[in-house]
């Protein structure tokens, strides 16, 4: 166990940003909002996977919906309050705690931010540990945990209360319900036991996202160079070098879609890549090649100073770094590539990891 601060913040941030693969909501606004907590009510409790009892109810929060809805539509941390306290009456007993539901974005910050506020543990683990566009692409689901009962709150004081059949059921009810909700919303989801968590969780996650916070923030402090040591530090690729030339973006069917064309430059002056994303990025090719696809992590470096783009943050004329990460084993497996995979999202190719597809290229 240990405490989290405003420097810890800081540092996971960047991180989730990174891992959130372009997706996940803007982490600014959720540090924003886990500093201020921080500010009023001081540290959060982080506690390991293995301080957590077998018994213990623990409910994930996130936020749903579009990324791009968000730069506009900012929650006030009150819906949050709302799902959580709203699913706990319902299951009639006491939370123990709360976590991310994903390794990315707003949504690693905003648990801590509701932690906070209500005086509980967060625990050092994730469902994905990256992002993904829909509610039954987390590890609990590969594992047979349902999504519901869950809830969804608004800026409005609206509460919506869901029990589905499955989860990928609560994927669709839910994804109608935030668009009426005005394209985003908070929700408490996937109610847990302790003993679930340790089977199923991705562990460590916000320790990990703080690390890569850290040593991008280090690595400009050093003169060194922050995309090295992102890479050494997640065991990943340097898939393409360029410039933001043209980006396709919009928000439909309450994601954020589209395509973002990189100009080469340096090692692949000449080339073009192509960017594919809902959310997150899930596709990156060129003419000729893939170089990375989900449930690998692609994810967008300015290539000055490391730090992570986001899918509504690309711009023209923006010089970056495409990386490429192993996902976690969870993804690699039969199932997950099913329920997280390139067919899934319809694209006409069968998952290679990122490791396979660097080696054909060069060969």
């Amino acid at each position: 166990m240990r405490y989290i601060g405003k420097e810890e913040i800081e540092n996971i941030a960047i991180g989730a940003a990174l891992l959130g693969t372009g997706g996940g909501g803007d982490p600014y606004i959720g540090k924003l909002m886990a500093l201020q907590a921080i500010e009023e009510y001081g540290p959060i409790k982080l506690l390991s996977i293995d301080e957590v009892p077998d018994d213990a109810l623990v409910v994930p929060t996130a936020m749903m919906g579009a990324p791009t809805v968000m730069i506009e539509k900012v929650p006030s941390g009150e819906e949050a309050i709302e799902s959580f306290q709203t699913l706990q009456n319902y299951l009639g007993k006491e939370i123990f705690a709360t976590m991310p539901i994903e390794a990315g974005g707003v949504n690693s910050l905003l648990p801590l931010a509701l932690a906070a506020r209500l005086g509980l543990p967060v625990i050092d683990a994730d469902g994905m540990g990256r992002a993904f566009p829909e509610l039954q692409m987390v590890t609990f689901h590969l594992d047979g945990v349902k999504a519901t009962p869950m809830v969804l709150s608004d800026e409005k004081g609206n509460n919506l209360l869901f029990n589905t059949i499955d989860s990928v059921w609560a994927e669709r009810i839910a994804r109608g319900a935030t668009i009426e909700m005005g394209g985003s919303v908070m929700l408490s989801i996937y109610p847990m036991t302790g003993k679930n968590i340790k089977q199923s969780a991705i562990h460590d996650s916000l320790t990990f996202e703080e690390q890569i916070g850290k040593a991008i923030r280090d690595a400009k402090k050093n003169n060194k160079n922050p995309i090295d040591e992102v890479i050494a530090l997640t065991n990943g690729y340097s898939l393409f070098k360029g410039k933001v030339t043209d980006i396709n973006r919009k928000t439909q069917q309450g994601f954020a879609k589209g395509t973002a064309t990189i100009e080469g430059l340096e090692d692949n002056k000449g080339e073009e890549c192509y960017l594919h994303f809902q959310n997150e990025h899930l596709l990156a090719e060129t003419k000729d090649n893939v170089l990375c696809v989900t449930p690998d992590l692609i994810t967008v470096l300015d290539k000055e100073t490391g730090m992570p783009i986001t899918t509504e943050g690309l711009k023209y004329g923006a010089r970056c770094v495409v990386i490429g990460i192993p996902a976690d084993k969870k993804w690699r497996t039969p199932k997950g590539i099913e329920v997280a995979g390139p067919r899934y999202f319809g694209y006409d190719l069968d998952f290679t990891p990122v490791e396979q597809l660097l080696r054909k290229e060069n060969n």
